[in-house]
């Protein structure tokens, strides 16, 4: 499947838990994860382990919504360069989609998904690339010269362990998201 910016859906390859099947545990994980969790095939999946996807939505919401460091912007863009390199086309598209909402940067990130985290981009934005691809590759290569890059174009220590924690946070997303389903484009409403 091609990285779009189109809104993509996901279908399990385990029986998700029907919502009317959901234990008020599982309806008040649902509810502690995300608003639009009850209508997730996604989250309905992972609710069968009520209380490892609570912890994982702690995680995911202190990661991605923390209102100190990093940009929202650019926590969303360092996660579109990891997905982009491990090939979840379901998690770039949204986090695609959040980047340009918020940054009103559409051509950086259609580069982006069209030709990988090599795409011509603003120097922050730069830097904040080269970093995330190097942490998320496998063994991890980042230096102290991706640090110094980071601190080049402005970013603090906070910045920096904000990129790397979201980074670290999709790396497992999208394993989760790649061995429990697929991506697939819904038909033309």
């Amino acid at each position: 499947m091609n990285f779009t910016l189109d809104v993509l859906d996901w279908k399990p390859w385990i029986e998700a838990v029907r919502l009317e099947d959901c234990s008020e545990q599982q309806l008040a994980v649902l509810d502690a994860s995300n608003r639009s969790a009850r209508q997730s095939q996604y989250y309905l999946t992972l609710v069968h382990d009520a209380p490892a996807l609570l912890e994982r939505s702690l995680l995911f919401n202190a990661v991605m919504y923390g209102t100190k460091g990093l940009s929202r912007a650019e926590r969303e863009f360092a996660t579109v360069v990891e997905s982009r390199i491990n090939g979840c086309p379901y998690c770039a598209s949204v986090h695609a989609r959040l980047f340009v909402q918020l940054a009103k940067d559409l051509p950086t990130m259609q580069g982006l998904l069209a030709d990988g985290p090599t795409a011509p981009m603003p120097p922050r934005l730069r830097a904040i690339a080269d970093y995330a691809a190097a942490l998320t590759t496998t063994p991890p290569s980042a230096t102290p010269a991706h640090i110094a890059a980071l601190r080049e174009v402005g970013l603090s220590d906070l910045e920096i362990a904000d990129a790397t924690h979201a980074v670290a946070m999709f790396a497992w997303a999208n394993r989760l998201m790649q061995t429990l389903g697929e991506p697939f484009l819904p038909p033309a409403a």
